[in-house]
């Protein structure tokens, strides 16, 4: 398809796809803040297991106002910063421009929506355990899946496009017509594993399965979730799951995003992850009282640590 694509958020999730796909000889430009000279000297590396690479030579900017229209904007700031997508997205607009958002939680499509046109919007579930661990190198613990589909819309043939670019540059990706349901699907790793790891006190994913207690809490939030979701008209399996343990028991020490913010003293995304969901729950007539506990908690050790940093 040839897309112009830019990358805005050059976090983990967007450096590793943004990365893979210029990687892949895509025609990428990144959004980047205060990390711009180093990415143009050394480059950007990916770094796992299942595969290691270095784009070379990365073009990347301070300013949406440099860069200009694109024909795809993938959104990969945290979703506390949305507000800053209302002054960054505007310059990298044309008229068929589509959004593509992989970040975490619910919401995020609807903001874009609300402000950009609802029929540019996409969502992309990020099924991968990535962490950034320094302005030029992200870890890749799983490689994991991508998942895109339309807002509020089945699949169109943009959809399969972009998709078909993605697994060009070595992405798997694939098409979905229920955007929302995959929302649920991953919030329920989502809710337990990124609050248990910063609530338990700041540990792994590895950790959190090794304890007997902290297992069963993971379990109970996941069956929790999936009972929301199933109320809220999304049809998930209890089988989802184990599939999910199964599959981060393979991951060894890995720290969920939401630790990693924590660890950083940035804001936690504890409305996109627990609120939003929490409060379709409780309108959908879902009984979720652990995830409420969980909401509170965290939304409480925000609130203290505000408080600490401006006193």
């Amino acid at each position: 398809m040839g897309l112009r694509i830019v990358v805005v958020g050059s976090g983990a999730i967007g450096t590793y796809y943004g990365a893979h796909l210029a990687h892949g000889g895509a025609d990428v430009q990144f959004l980047m803040r205060g990390e711009l000279s180093e990415v143009r000297h050394n480059g950007l590396y990916v770094r796992g297991r299942v595969e290691s690479f270095r784009v070379a030579n990365v073009t990347c900017y301070n300013s949406t106002k440099e860069i200009g229209p694109r024909d795809l904007v993938i959104v990969a700031v945290k979703a506390t910063s949305n507000g800053d997508l209302l002054n960054l997205i505007p310059p990298l607009l044309h008229e068929q421009t589509a959004l593509l958002t992989l970040q975490n939680g619910l919401g995020n499509e609807e903001f874009l929506a609300e402000h950009f046109g609802a029929e540019r919007v996409l969502g992309g579930l990020c099924f991968i355990c990535v962490n950034r661990i320094s302005p030029t190198e992200v870890k890749a613990y799983d490689p994991g899946t991508l998942v895109i589909g339309e807002y509020i819309r089945s699949a169109s043939r943009r959809t399969h496009a972009i998709a078909s670019q993605f697994a060009a540059c070595g992405i798997d990706c694939s098409v979905t017509d229920d955007l929302a349901l995959e929302r649920w699907r991953k919030l329920v790793w989502n809710i337990p594993f990124n609050a248990l790891s910063v609530l338990a006190g700041g540990i792994s994913t590895a950790e959190i399965l090794a304890d007997d207690g902290l297992r069963r809490a993971t379990l109970a939030l996941m069956d929790e979730v999936i009972d929301a979701a199933n109320a809220c008209g999304h049809a998930l399996d209890k089988a989802v799951a184990q599939k999910q343990i199964k599959r981060t028991e393979k991951l060894g020490a890995f720290k969920p995003s939401t630790l990693s913010d924590w660890e950083k003293g940035k804001p936690l995304e504890i409305e996109a992850i627990w609120g939003e969901p929490l409060r379709r729950a409780t309108a959908a007539g879902a009984n979720v009282p652990q995830l409420e506990i969980i909401y509170a908690l965290l939304k409480s050790l925000e609130t203290k640590r505000k408080e600490q940093q401006s006193s």
